[in-house]
């Protein structure tokens, strides 16, 4: 059983010789375990002190490709290393090593398929009201959208099982967390989270500019994500509208015409105009989503090609 531990990374000499040597090297139950540095274009000496803190692998970028694209490109080389169970950390020593153990116990007991840390975000001292706000009500949308049960839905500290692994696959640029998340709750992957501690960081995240930021990306992240997944459900809750206020409108038009037997001087036109549009306008949305929900069946075999031939050049790599 080999467990390897990516961290990506962006700049960040003060911090990754602490996370590396943090790492535990030795787990009951894990006969292997690695270190992978996914260097994202750092400028400083993030590499060299990782190396000679003893990470085993370093994946460097070229330029900033972002974290998403860092992540994915650590879950890539891990499978190709042959990793039973992924670890994904922070390079800003945000989550202990000491809490791998923890971490990935429930997939070491075939429990999980992916496991995510919960930072207990209510708890933490250095979050302000405004911040625990923003992650409660946010990281309810998420459990919403992906059928599940995560109290901490953007943590980055997580576990996953090969199975999980080959299974999801980044496509945003922002972050990873979210969309990974909806992923696998779609895919009726076993989720599990644990309680984990944290240790205090000291700098602002390089991931955003500020709440507003955050939330807007992230709103657009699980728009994208919920309306690929659920396509049919997505652009039935905007054709509702439209076909309701259309019933209203024609039922109004409706009453006024009969209401003219008996005496009713009144025009019907302006709600039967609008009535129609409207829900013409929301049968038209609501075909948009047959139709996406048809291209939604080519996607999930296209999805099941990629699994076979990731999982078939894992196998050819790894006997």
């Amino acid at each position: 059983m080999k467990l390897i531990v990516q961290i990506p990374a962006l700049n960040e000499a003060e911090t990754i010789a602490e996370v590396v040597s943090h790492i535990p090297r030795q787990i009951p139950g894990i006969d292997v375990v690695e270190v992978l540095l996914i260097d994202d274009g750092s400028t400083d000496d993030t590499v060299a002190i990782a190396r000679a803190a003893g990470v085993d692998y370093v994946i460097s970028h070229t330029a900033r490709r972002g974290l998403a694209y860092a992540y994915q490109t650590g879950i890539d080389n891990c499978l190709r290393l042959g990793a039973d169970i992924i670890v994904n950390t922070d390079a800003d020593h945000q989550y202990p090593g000491s809490e791998i153990p923890r971490l990935v116990a429930p997939i070491l007991a075939k429990q999980a398929d992916m496991v995510v840390g919960d930072r207990q975000v209510q708890q933490l001292e250095h979050f302000s009201p405004l911040k625990k706000f923003l992650q409660y009500v946010g990281s309810g949308v998420v459990r919403w959208a992906s059928g599940t049960d995560v109290p901490d839905t953007v943590s980055g500290f997580r576990a996953l099982s090969r199975e999980a692994a080959l299974r999801t696959f980044v496509t945003s640029d922002f972050s990873y967390t979210i969309e990974v998340l909806i992923q696998a709750g779609k895919r009726k992957l076993a989720i599990h989270h644990v309680p984990i501690k944290t240790n205090l960081v000291t700098r602002e995240s390089r991931l955003f500019t500020g709440n507003w930021n955050f939330i807007k990306r992230q709103a657009a992240t699980i728009a994208r994500t919920y309306a690929t997944y659920e396509p049919l459900k997505s652009f039935s809750y905007l054709a509702i509208p439209f076909l309701l206020a259309g019933i209203v409108l024609l039922g109004r038009a409706l009453y006024v015409y009969v209401a003219r037997d008996y005496g009713l001087v009144a025009t019907n036109d302006q709600a039967l105009v609008a009535g129609s549009t409207l829900l013409i306008i929301g049968f038209i949305i609501f075909l948009f989503g047959v139709i996406a929900d048809r291209i939604g069946g080519v996607r999930r075999v296209e999805e099941e090609i990629l699994y076979r031939l990731r999982r078939a050049e894992i196998e050819k790599n790894n006997p």
